[in-house]
């Protein structure tokens, strides 16, 4: 079977209990557009600006991630999450997800993705696979932090993030090799 013939995975959140959306945007990506060559592995792995507004009221702190629910693995593959994202965080920079995370507010935690590394990792589809979707999503919570540290896997903030989720908000680029 070719990479390019597998059925499509679904989106990400679509399987989870709904949940009221906010605003996200980026001065680097567009939704449903092609990330430029920084924002990929080859490119130099940065993270993309990104800024959210109008979360529900209530929300303590964020939870940041960006996963490809097409990577061909049963489970995807998470490329970036930073938890414990105080309240008054409503921007990361470009480049926030570098490895020694000097662009995070104090207390937030990046986690190691799921290459290994600690901090964002750039789209690196297989070649000739179709366009892969990087679904980044600012999960605002109903705690000011999730009791995780460093070891912690990505999979396990998502988790624990769901029971705290009281919107979410979403941009997802794609990119193809």
């Amino acid at each position: 079977m070719d990479l390019a013939d597998r059925p499509v995975a679904p989106e990400p959140y679509g399987q989870l209990p709904p949940v009221p959306s906010f605003t996200l945007t980026s001065t680097d990506v567009t939704d449903g557009e092609t990330l430029a060559e920084r924002f990929t592995a080859a490119g130099g792995s940065t993270s993309p600006q990104l800024t959210w507004s109008g979360f529900p009221d209530g929300t303590r702190g964020f939870l940041v991630s960006c996963f490809d629910p097409d990577a061909p693995t049963p489970a995807g593959f998470w490329h970036w999450t930073v938890a414990n994202l105080p309240l008054g965080t409503t921007e990361l920079p470009t480049g926030a997800g570098s490895p020694d995370g000097t662009h995070l507010p104090d207390g937030a935690v990046q986690l190691r993705n799921d290459g290994g590394s600690v901090g964002y990792t750039g789209a690196a589809p297989p070649a000739g696979d179709r366009a892969h979707r990087y679904v980044l999503a600012v999960h605002a919570l109903d705690v000011d932090h999730l009791d995780l540290d460093g070891d912690a896997s990505p999979t396990k903030a998502a988790f624990l993030a769901l029971f705290h989720t009281l919107g979410r908000a979403t941009l997802t680029p794609t990119f193809q090799a």
